[in-house]
């Protein structure tokens, strides 16, 4: 399919794919990592790999037996790849993060982990944020080290192509409303860069990802993204993040939305009950939610009248806290036509689409579109 018939659904619209993951394999960041943990990566890129399934680097425990046929895994190498294969979906700008490096949380050595997150960072800026084309990027942050966290931040603020700073949620331990996360927000906050939590399927002693008793993919992949965030949305509300940082912007990617309102309406009532407990929260935790949280839509969900699912995101503030989210290039992406069947107004659909993320990433109206206005009547 052509560039100019993926356009056809969104003529005239921004479209910011706000997850996108790049091929983030040990040889690739090797180079930008310092000595020892260099060699580590050099050694850990020599042996034979399986798809987000690398020890020492991606840890997975796997106890579920093969099956021939499926769906192939797919990465993409770099940035001009990246950029072709963007523009023939009809997506403007892509926000990358990592893809092995969703589960940079469960590493336990805190030296190697800093040093791992210095080093993606470092070859994410150099390679992948170049510009004029259309890619931009999350600072990885190390849950290990809050203390290098906020130098990174530091460091990356203000850099060109640097958008956001991404949250390791899958298996992090503590969840990230602990205070012991609150120089890594505060920092985000005084850089205004928004915060982005991504989650993988992972099985870890740790909670909500004690997930071994199911017997196969298809019970983790129900539950596995979607319990991260519902745990972590809990932990941030908990401990008052969103009212102790009102500046923040917190957004969270690739658990779909219809968890979105269930969990508002919980913690509003917990918080009338318990509001002596949670003093710093002055207003309910869906005025935090509608004011600074947002969500992206990967995985769509696909009710059998695709209204109820319209009906569900009006619950959370619709279409004003909604962004797109594609996961490109894994196999089950959903392409920007996929909102196109939703019984949007057009306004709605360019907020969601792109309209939102250029104002909450602070991203440039697209060449495209501002030579179009130039254009003559």
């Amino acid at each position: 399919m052509s560039v100019q018939t993926n356009r056809a659904a969104t003529d005239g619209m921004v479209v910011v794919d706000c997850d996108v993951h790049l091929n983030d394999l040990p040889q690739y960041i090797a180079p930008y990592c310092e000595m020892p943990w260099r060699k580590s990566l050099e050694l850990l890129g020599s042996i034979p790999q399986r798809y987000l399934d690398i020890p020492g680097y991606c840890p997975a425990l796997v106890a579920t037996p093969p099956l021939p046929g499926g769906h192939a895994s797919r990465s993409v190498d770099t940035p001009q790849a990246m950029r072709n294969e963007l523009s023939a979906l009809g997506v403007d700008y892509g926000i990358l993060l990592p893809d092995y490096l969703l589960g940079f949380a469960l590493l336990s050595n805190i030296e190697y982990a800093t040093a791992l997150s210095r080093a993606y960072n470092r070859w994410m800026v150099a390679e992948w944020l170049r510009e004029g084309n259309g890619l931009y990027g999350a600072v990885m942050a190390c849950p290990q080290n809050p203390e290098e966290t906020v130098r990174e931040i530091e460091r990356y603020a203000g850099t060109p192509g640097v958008v956001a700073v991404y949250l390791p949620t899958a298996g992090v331990d503590p969840l990230w409303g602990h205070r012991r996360y609150d120089r890594i927000l505060a920092a985000a906050e005084a850089a205004e860069l928004p915060v982005m939590l991504h989650s993988v399927t992972v099985t870890s002693p740790a909670f909500p990802t004690q997930i071994n008793q199911f017997e196969n993919h298809f019970g983790k992949q129900i539950i596995g993204h979607t319990f991260a965030m519902m745990a972590n949305l809990a932990s941030l509300m908990h401990t008052g993040v969103p009212a102790r940082y009102p500046k923040l912007q917190i957004v969270f990617t690739e658990a779909g939305v219809g968890w979105v309102p269930g969990m508002m309406w919980r913690m509003d009532r917990y918080h009338q009950e318990f509001r002596r407990q949670v003093p710093f929260l002055e207003e309910r935790p869906s005025d935090y939610m509608k004011r600074q949280m947002w969500f992206a839509t990967q995985p769509v969900e696909e009710p059998v009248n695709p209204k109820y699912l319209v009906e569900t995101m009006e619950h959370y503030g619709g279409a004003d806290r909604t962004l797109f989210a594609s996961d490109w290039p894994h196999h089950d992406f959903d392409h920007p036509r996929c909102l196109a069947r939703l019984p949007l107004t057009q306004e709605q659909r360019r907020k969601i689409m792109g309209e939102n993320a250029l104002s909450l990433f602070k991203l440039p109206i697209p060449e495209r579109l501002t030579k179009k206005e130039k254009q003559p009547a």
